[in-house]
């Protein structure tokens, strides 16, 4: 198939060495797709002027850049005003090269490819980079903001078929109305070969039991509730990966206030932060932990749990969204309740004292992401949920051909 990818929230090429979220996963689908054997254009906005306007990374793999709005990254109202402009593109676009299917990435693509699609009647495939109602429900935080809610919706009753990263998100994707027929789940991915149980490990600079944690630093990410457990964890180190790089000279606000937190519980010499982490080095940093150890306070992604289990690490998480899928309790690591810091202690605890509990976790923790989590086998879903949409327009439009042709005469 000839698939169209539409990433307008984070561009796939300058973030390729980041640690796996929306944009280098999109990235990753697509090398497995090409390497399925499907020709892929993927569909970013240019936030970057060293970029060209289209970059061939690999065979049959294509990297378009649309010009819309100031070359630079946007959120919030600023990214979605320009989706117009970008959804005019697409359509002038598909027009002379049309797609077999579209597969739109993140709420504000999906506005754009909604509107794009209607023209050409093209097949479309929607997954969202987290659903902004189980935000809003879940942590209190306003992902109301600029219409997201109700886009969602919208982009959703619209798509053909939706794609949920896990079973939490399609319960909710049907909350919002989109029939369960529609709605496939099909989970994120990891790569197994960069990720790994062999390779060189961070270098300890003690013999501290090593915790490490990673991901957003924002509250609800949890990473505040692990410093608090922290105290009641003796001797443990907790190494934080993750932040934003400094912008305009000035700290990221959140590195700040973990920094006061650690000093304020009184676990300062124990915690370090080490900022963004580059994808390359988080492999090693995960080999490194003794347990890795994730405390969302809702999540639809879990990216740093896939990595650690397919590097045999056991791990240690919050029971909310799509991680009850990715951790298996007490087989591939423990699962405790959210927004729990002495409950997250006492696991910890349990896990870093046993001897060969947390070897057996991570052996687990490997088995079960090479059966569900490599991207081959994710990338197969996909394609597989691309057919069933591209042969529904089909029988649709045959059946539409033969009722405005009528009968036939005798």
């Amino acid at each position: 198939m000839r698939i169209a990818l539409v990433s307008f929230d984070a561009d796939p090429i300058t973030v390729s060495d980041s640690p796996c979220g929306p944009a280098s996963c999109v990235g990753d689908l697509a090398v497995a797709l090409t390497e399925a054997g499907h020709g892929v254009t993927i569909l970013a906005r240019r936030t970057a002027r060293d970029v060209p306007e289209v970059a061939t990374p690999r065979p049959g793999l294509w990297i378009r850049y649309l010009a819309a709005g100031p070359v630079e990254p946007l959120e919030g109202s600023r990214a979605v005003a320009v989706m117009p402009q970008l959804a005019q593109y697409l359509t002038q676009l598909w027009r002379s090269d049309a797609p077999d299917v579209v597969h739109s990435h993140g709420w504000m693509s999906g506005l754009a490819s909604v509107a794009a699609v209607r023209e050409r009647g093209l097949p479309l495939v929607q997954t969202f980079l987290g659903l902004g109602r189980l935000e809003r429900d879940q942590v209190g935080r306003a992902a109301a903001t600029h219409g997201r809610v109700s886009a969602e919706q919208v982009v959703a009753l619209r798509a053909d078929r939706v794609l949920a990263a896990s079973e939490a998100d399609a319960f909710e994707l049907v909350r919002l109305g989109v029939p369960r027929g529609s709605v496939s789940v099909v989970p994120r991915g990891v790569d197994v070969d960069a990720f790994h149980p062999d390779g060189p490990a961070l270098r300890r600079r003690s013999l501290r039991p090593r915790l490490v944690t990673a991901g957003s630093l924002r509250r609800a990410g949890g990473v505040d509730d692990v410093i608090r457990a922290l105290p009641s964890v003796p001797d443990a180190e907790l190494l934080v990966a993750g932040g934003r790089p400094p912008a305009g000279g000035g700290p990221d606000p959140d590195l700040v206030r973990l920094y006061h937190l650690a000093r304020r519980v009184g676990v300062g010499a124990r915690v370090r932060l080490l900022g963004p982490v580059q994808r390359s080095t988080m492999p090693a940093l995960l080999r490194s932990a003794d347990t890795v150890v994730d405390a969302p306070w809702f999540t639809a992604f879990g990216s740093v749990l896939l990595e650690a289990m397919a590097c045999r690490r056991p791990v240690v998480a919050t029971a909310v969204g799509g991680v009850r899928d990715i951790v298996a309790d007490q087989i591939t690591g423990l699962l405790v309740p959210p927004r729990r810091p002495d409950e997250l202690a006492r696991t910890l605890r349990a896990v870093l004292s046993e001897a060969t509990m947390p070897e057996a976790y991570g052996i687990a923790g490997r088995d079960r992401i090479l059966a569900r989590y490599a991207w081959p086998r994710i990338a197969t879903a996909t394609a597989a949920a691309y057919c069933q949409v591209v042969e529904g327009h089909t029988e649709a439009a045959a059946a539409s051909g033969q009722a405005m042709a009528g009968p036939r005469s005798p």
